[in-house]
């Protein structure tokens, strides 16, 4: 067993050699992190999870082309490989429907599936989410233009956070080693080139997908978000006809950290009520 908590159990999951965390039993709940450089699941959702395995099932993955999961060879690098990466996951979990929650891109991701195979899902918790396409702001045009340097994290680190006292030297070295691991940075460069309004727009779903979207959905976002602006999710909160939104204030990109203790138990709740 690694050392390194980044590193869970390994699976094969739609042909791909998937890293992935398993917590506790009872309803699945997948869990998709977001797309910073350096990201995986443990580092997105370390404080989460042993919250959430107190009730359920949590599953959480490095998704392909991050942390440490296999990037095959010739990857695309789309929301439909995505989408049927973690379809391949449920699959050779033997898991026929989940709780999806799903941060940033992940947001994305959740809501992608849930319109791809809706019978899948059981309820969605969409965090500070890219689901419908908006102005590229300056926070995301740096994060996806990330070039490695650990000066250059410090400086991402503060972009997500609205307490500068949360973002470490420690926490930015972490992040920074991770993305200039072998392999990283050439797949993370290729997922979101330039110009990223276009990136984003590749990405995103129709808004008439969003809208037929039936499952019942908590949105989240921080209110100081400089990466993905709250607007999305007030966008989302009226296409989505089951939704609710809560907004934190004095809350950067970062919910699940920032306010740890209140986003565990927003979501425990939440998904508690489907029982």
């Amino acid at each position: 067993m690694s050392s390194n908590p980044e590193i869970g159990l390994s699976i094969v999951a739609n042909g791909i050699a998937t890293n992935y965390h398993d917590q506790g039993s009872g309803e699945p709940v997948l869990m998709i992190h977001g797309s910073g450089p350096g990201v995986t699941a443990f580092a997105n959702w370390r404080l989460s999870m042993p919250v959430l395995a107190k009730k359920f099932r949590v599953i959480a993955p490095d998704m392909v082309g991050f942390g440490y999961t296999e990037r095959p060879e010739g990857m695309q690098y789309s929301m439909t490989n995505w989408v049927s990466h973690a379809l391949g996951l449920m699959d050779s979990l033997k898991i026929e429907r989940a709780h999806i929650v799903g941060n940033s891109f992940g947001g994305g991701l959740a809501a992608a599936l849930a319109i791809r195979a809706p019978e899948r899902v059981k309820r969605l918790v969409l965090m500070g989410s890219a689901v419908t396409s908006f102005p590229l702001t300056q926070g995301l045009d740096d994060v996806w233009g990330y070039t490695p340097s650990f000066e250059n994290m410090r400086k991402m680190m503060d972009l997500f956070a609205y307490d500068r006292n949360l973002v470490s030297d420690e926490l930015a070295r972490l992040r920074y080693e991770a993305s200039i691991r072998p392999g990283y940075q050439e797949s993370y460069s290729q997922m979101f080139p330039s110009p990223r309004q276009r990136s984003i727009d590749a990405i995103v779903s129709r808004e008439e997908d969003v809208r037929a979207i039936p499952h019942e959905t908590l949105i989240i976002h921080g209110r100081e978000d400089k990466i993905i602006p709250l607007s999305a999710s007030y966008k989302l909160f009226e296409l989505i006809s089951k939704s609710q939104l809560h907004v934190f204030g004095q809350c950067g990109h970062w919910t699940q950290i920032e306010h740890a203790e209140r986003f565990a138990k927003l979501v425990t709740d939440f998904l508690l009520e489907a029982a």
